[in-house]
């Protein structure tokens, strides 16, 4: 099962599961959808004619873009996942923001690939860590922007120390 959500007012319980139709907030959804290709569809849905076009599918956040018939439409699904962490007061605990980088183990900073202002997205490498003769690259965790380097070139470093403070 599925909530799909356009606006927070606007909230669709949607079970795929079904035998025999699609259940949209308990009743059967009595549609027929004919797949054009490409992330096309053409849908009928209550004597009325819906030309669709899949614009953006962002698999990780659950979020899609579609256009109807010209219009766009920003639906946001959740799982049942989503909605038991929503539940337990945890919905946002996925997307908080990292301010910090930190040292993962002691160690010599051997390169610094990044300037405070400079955008970065996730897994851009940022700091190279020397530790028991081995260099580890120290990647961007999210995408953001670094607002300012705490360590300089050739510093030892303890474990759990700060690195990079993001903006």
């Amino acid at each position: 099962m599925f909530q799909i959500s356009t606006a927070p007012d606007q909230v669709w319980e949607v079970d795929y599961r079904a035998t025999d139709a699609i259940m949209l907030n308990g009743q059967p959804l009595a549609w027929d959808v004919v797949d054009l290709g490409e992330g096309r569809f053409h849908v009928l849905y209550e004597g009325r004619s819906y030309n669709a076009e899949v614009v953006e599918i962002d698999h990780a956040t659950k979020n899609i873009v579609l256009k109807l018939n010209g219009q766009r439409v920003a639906l946001a699904a959740k799982d049942r996942f989503d909605l038991l962490l929503e539940r337990l007061g945890m919905s946002n605990a996925a997307a908080a923001k990292v301010n910090e980088l930190k040292a993962p183990m002691p160690g010599l900073i051997v390169d610094i690939r990044v300037t405070p202002g400079q955008a970065v997205q996730k897994g851009d490498p940022l700091l190279v860590l020397e530790a028991m003769k081995m260099e580890n690259i120290l990647k961007a965790p999210a995408d953001g922007t670094v607002g300012s380097l705490k360590v300089n070139l050739r510093d030892n470093v303890q474990k759990g120390q700060v690195l990079v403070q993001f903006a």
